[in-house]
């Protein structure tokens, strides 16, 4: 018998992408909706599975893994659906690869968590309105290379919706929620990415 796969964290972008991963793949699991900065991720029990005090995180009996991507990839792992596309080929891999780590590393942590930083937890974080500013101005200089990309293909990787794309989308959520403007192409691919229904799904659980 399988031990029951669990999600924890909902509400934010990086909680969403496992459990639009789960969605996608089909997957049976268990969610504990705990929030960040609610005091929840720093119980000692949450503790005791995650000395990080961060979510999301997974647990799937004695296994726990923590990280959006790294979750996202391992539920791939274990499912038997070829939904999203999960590259065999090395060079096919290393490219999905190159997107997720510039759209996480670009995009996520030294754009738009800095500005949420100093955007929304400005009470905590402090005011820094000049520091807002830059984060935008690396966004859309980043973001550019994404619509460069998009012109010429459906998806980040390719014709293929894959694991990137899920990144990329959530990453796209976020900005549009900072007032950012999305290009065409950008914009034209993630009101084509918003419509699958495992994306609706997972916002509906996620935000509730």
């Amino acid at each position: 018998m399988n031990p029951i796969l669990e999600l924890w964290g909902a509400g934010t972008a990086r909680t969403l992408r496992p459990i639009w991963m789960a969605e996608e793949l089909g997957l049976p699991y268990e969610l504990y909706p705990i929030g960040p900065r609610t005091g929840e991720t720093q119980t000692e029990d949450y503790t005791s599975l995650n000395p990080k005090q961060k979510i999301p995180l997974l647990r799937y009996g004695n296994f726990l893994l923590s990280e959006s991507l790294s979750i996202c990839r391992y539920l791939q792992e274990i499912s038997n659906s070829k939904l999203p596309f999960a590259p065999e080929d090395k060079e096919l891999k290393a490219m999905e690869d190159q997107w997720c780590n510039f759209i996480y590393g670009e995009l996520d942590e030294t754009s738009l968590y800095v500005m949420r930083r100093h955007y929304d937890l400005k009470d905590i974080y402090g005011d820094a309105p000049e520091v807002v500013q830059s984060c935008r101005e690396y966004f859309n200089r980043n973001l550019k290379v994404i619509e460069d990309t998009l012109s010429a293909q459906e998806a980040i990787c390719g014709s293929d919706f894959s694991l990137a794309d899920i990144i990329l989308v959530t990453c796209l959520d976020w900005a549009l929620a900072y007032k950012f403007e999305l290009p065409v192409n950008t914009s034209e691919y993630h009101n084509k990415m918003i419509k699958r229904e495992a994306y609706k799904k997972a916002v509906q659980i996620n935000y509730k």
